[in-house]
């Protein structure tokens, strides 16, 4: 997961690199706004993926006594900051060169170092929008794309596709600007091109804030793992009711599952630490990115007496013989 991650961002990483000098160059040479916005675009997309691999590389630390849980979700705060200067800098500053063109409007020269630049930067960044489009494929499975993209928990791949989605768009309006500029000799359809840009950057920023803040946040895993968990627990016969069971993504790899069972009235406190364990290992087993499971013994939800409560807490790996209830 984390590999194919680091693939689909490399790619772009390289890709947007070269494209936003290719721009700037010809934003030199010919005066185009639209073409200035758009290596700003593609040099606020080469941070981005700076910021993605800075994500991925402080979400691998271990878990310490300050954050028992790991670091897993730096990723998510490191997209979102993405989001955040998506919209700030990139779409910002476009439509501020836009509305600055507008007004004090300037005439385009070489205008076929516009088309050569913006042809060669579809080549460039369909090679990276088609290394992240299916690697989103590859992980989407039967689901939807619109349905992955909200239910994925591993935001680095959507993100690039987003960004270089965006980015196709804009070179699209770009090169409408330029085009409609040179026929008409109107100056504004270079400045209106740009400011089209930036509305594109500023709505895909919003739409990834939308999709990154409910991770940040904190959800659940998926429900069919939920409800597989339950059925899990209701097989014991040492569980008369399965209460509740709350789950957390902590991380891309990483769910903390909380599950509350009235335990039968009968147990010995020997026999449900026997059960916690073996149910602790079939969760894990059935579920790799759990990596916690906390198991509270109470009455069923309702009833007019309580159980004594009990609590466990199991280790990263699967339980051995010195798991423990209390």
């Amino acid at each position: 997961m984390e590999s194919s991650s680091k693939k689909v961002i490399y790619a772009a990483l390289i890709g947007n690199a070269l494209i936003a000098v290719t721009k700037f160059v010809a934003a030199a040479v010919t005066g185009s706004s639209a073409m200035i916005s758009e290596g700003i675009h593609s040099i606020v997309d080469t941070g981005n993926e700076l910021l993605l691999l800075y994500g991925i590389h402080r979400a691998k630390k271990p878990a310490d006594e300050f954050f028992p849980f790991g670091y897993g979700k730096e990723i998510y705060f490191w997209s979102f900051v993405v989001a955040i200067f998506i919209f700030a800098i990139g779409a910002g500053v476009s439509m501020y060169e836009g509305v600055h063109h507008l007004y004090h409007p300037r005439p385009m020269k070489h205008i076929f170092a516009n088309y050569i630049v913006l042809a060669l930067a579809m080549i460039f960044e369909g090679a990276t929008w088609l290394v992240a489009f299916r690697e989103f494929s590859r992980s989407k499975g039967p689901r939807g794309y619109l349905e992955m993209v909200h239910r994925d928990k591993n935001p680095s791949v959507f993100v690039v596709l987003f960004e270089d989605s965006a980015a196709l768009l804009g070179l699209l309006v770009a090169f409408l600007g330029i085009l409609l500029g040179q026929l008409t000799g109107k100056t504004y359809y270079d400045g209106a091109a740009s400011i089209v840009i930036g509305m594109i950057l500023g709505g895909t920023a919003i739409w990834l804030a939308y999709e990154i803040k409910g991770l940040l946040v904190g959800e659940s895993a998926h429900p069919e793992v939920v409800q597989d968990i339950r059925r899990l627990a209701g097989k014991y016969a040492e569980i008369e009711h399965v209460n509740e069971i709350l789950t957390l993504h902590m991380g891309p790899e990483f769910i903390l599952v909380n599950l509350s069972v009235d335990f039968k009235n009968s147990l010995s406190a020997d026999q449900m630490e026997r059960t916690v364990q073996k149910l602790d290992y079939q969760i894990k087993e059935a579920y790799p990115l759990i990596k916690r499971v906390f198991i509270e013994g109470e009455a069923r939800r309702g009833a007019d007496f309580m159980n004594p409560q009990s609590s466990s807490e199991t280790s990263d790996n699967h339980p051995g013989p010195d798991s423990w209830l209390t």
